[in-house]
């Protein structure tokens, strides 16, 4: 059984290598700025670029405690061009909380953990695997984690509220899911058409 107060430490790691993926996948830095990291029985390519490290560690740490306390409905990854600040790619990582919303941090979940990795294994595969599809961005881009909250939050200092990432003339490719039957994370791709 897991422990909800686990979920939402597995749930940031989840996020942190599949942000991770993107950003080795898409090309918006230098392969050699990554390393493998086998997890899930896949090998995840994390940055080793400390200002990278830095942010991901502050955002998903925070992301954490919202987890717990189930005020997150949705995060995000946007890709940006750095020069037009056109939004090229979104991803959404929709999160919805299952089982007992009244049973607080101590709820526990009686999925086998096998059969949660494996699903997890699945979602993470899928993104390394989105570079096939997904149009080139020949562009310089830069990236930013925006998170949705349910209600109104406490907001660390040095954070800001920002306006929708929306992509003009968009596609959009729906992921496969993970649940632990204590939270459920959808994942889908919102990209640039360019014909």
């Amino acid at each position: 059984m897991q422990n909800l107060k686990d979920i939402p430490r597995n749930g940031a790691k989840i996020l942190d290598y599949g942000v991770n993926s993107i950003l080795f996948q898409r090309g918006l830095y230098p392969p050699e700025s990554f390393t493998a990291d086998e997890n899930y029985g896949l090998n995840m390519w994390m940055s080793t670029d400390n200002k990278i490290k830095e942010f991901l560690s502050t955002t998903l740490g925070q992301l954490k405690g919202w987890l717990i306390e189930r005020t997150v409905n949705k995060v995000a990854l946007v890709i940006t061009n750095v020069k037009t600040l056109e939004v090229m790619e979104r991803w959404d990582f929709n999160i919805e909380y299952e089982g007992d919303i009244n049973a607080g941090p101590d709820q526990t979940s009686d999925k086998p953990l096998k059969q949660i990795k494996n699903e997890i294994r699945d979602v993470l595969k899928q993104i390394a695997s989105s570079i096939s599809y997904l149009p080139l961005l020949d562009c310089l881009c830069s990236f930013d984690i925006h998170i949705y909250t349910i209600n109104d939050v406490n907001m660390p200092s040095g954070w800001a509220k920002s306006e929708p990432a929306n992509v003009k003339n968009a596609q959009n490719v729906k992921m496969r899911s993970f649940s632990t039957s204590i939270h459920k994370m959808e994942t889908m791709v919102t990209y640039k058409n360019v014909d």
